[in-house]
């Protein structure tokens, strides 16, 4: 039995006719004869029975055809794909344990879908991630095999962090280090991390840990460390910079770190490890500096960059650079809070009640410490009696040093011209990058879901690893981005990408009595995604 289509030409038309027709023998020849003639259907009809015949179609009324699951599968699969070409799942164990793709579904679950490790678990019915990473089709994974990975990886960090180091630090390069710290909700008595401490997200009044990270030049990472809450930021260096030195065997680097890392005393102790140092001075030091009339403040120019020999220690140089826009906002700052202390001010001293001395004074040290210009007036209280003066030298210092900056370094002049030492310290705007992406939407490293020591640390790993993952992805994506137009026109975000290939989807489809498993075809945008990171569906 088959299908036949006539075409008859008459008088400039064609005419076609559909039968359904079938051969057989008589007397030992092949005869074939019509059994219907469905010209009359519809023309979909026919080309439902055409596709029928010839084994490519399903012959089923329309209601008996539809979705009945759909799963997201195209960012899932490409995050683990780029995971495997960047050898994160060797680099967390060369052998194939189902605990490593968990470990693997929780990285790549740490940019997909930010949330607690039960919430991760709980989308294996929308997503395919589990499927991907082993887990068999809709079948939900073990929230406690999830810790059991946790803990696994935990005892792999320094073997991971090692193999960062050997494939993106070498002998002589530049290494950037940062600390913040991540404020805390609930009860951690069982904690040693989590204390009280100077909060930078003003958080006061709640408990936090402290963690420092460390990136190779473009901003990379390498290694992550976890710190008490209270710990100095300072305290922190030397141990990192041994460690760079005993355990990654890394030679003659040169570590940028902010102000309030790098500070004298832990920069000899950096020195004595052989390595160099770039950090910026505080206002402090800057004051000292003119003071000693090492520098002065004419040498400032926001067109080009002076570079100033400490007379006293011949191999440290000062870079001194100035920043107009960055001047005309200090100047704004200062002078907004002056205005505000004063009318405050003002505001004791037209008070008809009188008060005594201290409590006076009390009420003048509140005004100081909220807005931080007490360094500003000279002030004395009699009788209950305020009077105050600005200190007009201290402030005309301080207007001459606005949108003014120091870049302290021991390079030498042949290692690093006076350009790459501040273009190096100003590199250390990509670490603040990175905890930017740490503490907002994308990697949700707040709320802290865990109470115990190890799994907090855990966890703060997995989420240095989902940001490894991610910097790739982004070098991958450079082109996309600085092709993309600015302001409103901007058509693409890290976040745009992520969606678009979420859209890319495994769906059950259920035709009769048949169910088939269909993944949905990238359009010409998602393709183009999919070429630029180089994964094949």
């Amino acid at each position: 039995m088959y299908f036949e289509e006539i075409k008859l030409r008459q008088n400039g038309k064609i005419y076609r006719s559909y039968l359904l027709r079938e051969s057989y023998r008589e007397n030992g020849k092949v005869k074939h004869r019509t059994l219907a003639n469905l010209s009359r259907l519809p023309k979909e009809h026919i080309n439902q029975l055409m596709l029928y015949f010839k084994g490519k179609g399903y012959f089923v009324p329309k209601e008996a055809i539809g979705v009945t699951n759909s799963k997201e599968y195209g960012a899932s699969y490409a995050l683990l794909e780029i995971a495997r070409q960047l050898q994160m799942d060797k680099m967390i164990y060369s052998m194939k344990k189902q605990w490593r793709e968990d470990v693997l579904a929780m990285i790549i679950g740490r940019i997909l879908y930010q949330g607690s490790k039960l919430s991760l678990v709980n989308i294996y019915k929308d997503s395919c991630l589990w499927e991907l990473c082993g887990h068999g089709v809709n079948k939900r994974p073990d929230t406690d095999k999830c810790y059991f990975a946790m803990d696994k990886l935990l005892s792999r960090k320094d073997k991971i962090q090692k193999f960062l180091a050997k494939k993106h630090l070498h002998d002589g390069c530049l290494i950037l280090y940062d600390i913040t710290n991540i404020y805390l909700e609930g009860e951690y008595n069982c904690s040693e991390l989590a204390r009280y401490g100077h909060s930078k997200d003003q958080k006061s009044g709640k408990r936090q840990i402290a963690i420092g990270l460390l990136t190779n030049r473009e901003g990379c990472p390498v290694a992550i460390e976890i710190f008490k809450g209270n710990i100095s930021e300072q305290a922190t260096v030397f141990d990192r910079a041994k460690e760079l030195a005993d355990d990654y065997g890394v030679k003659n680097i040169i570590i940028a770190g902010d102000r309030g890392i790098l500070k004298s005393g832990n920069i000899e102790q950096v020195n004595e490890l052989g390595y160099n140092t770039i950090t910026a001075l505080t206002h402090p030091q800057m004051c000292c500096l003119l003071e000693n009339k090492t520098i002065e403040v004419e040498l400032f120019d926001d067109l080009n960059i002076v570079e100033v020999i400490d007379p006293e220690n011949p191999d440290v140089r000062y870079m001194l650079c100035r920043n107009n826009y960055t001047a005309e906002k200090e100047r704004q700052t200062r002078e907004s809070l002056l205005k505000k202390a004063q009318e405050k001010l003002e505001e004791l001293k037209e008070r008809k009640r009188k008060q005594s001395d201290e409590r006076l004074c009390a009420a003048i040290g509140v005004i100081f410490a909220k807005y931080k210009v007490g360094k500003y007036f000279d002030w004395k209280v009699e009788d209950g009696i305020l009077s105050y003066t600005l200190k007009e030298d201290v402030l005309a210092i301080d207007r001459s040093l606005d949108g003014c900056y120091v870049i302290r370094t021991d390079v030498r002049k042949d290692v690093l011209s006076k350009e790459e030492v501040v273009e190096s310290y100003k590199r250390l705007s990509v670490v603040e990058d990175a905890f930017r992406n740490f503490k907002t939407v994308l990697l949700e490293i707040r709320p802290v879901y865990h109470h115990t020591d190890r799994r907090i640390i855990s966890h703060v790993f997995i989420c240095m690893l989902a940001y490894y993952l991610k910097f790739h992805l982004e070098k991958r994506l450079a082109r996309l981005f600085t092709q993309d137009k600015s302001g409103k026109e901007r058509l693409w975000t890290f976040s745009k990408v992520i969606e678009d290939l979420k859209s890319i989807r495994k769906q059950e489809v259920k035709i009769g009595e048949v169910k088939l498993h269909i993944r949905s075809s990238p359009d010409e945008e998602q393709k183009m995604l999919l070429d630029l990171l180089g994964v094949r569906l």
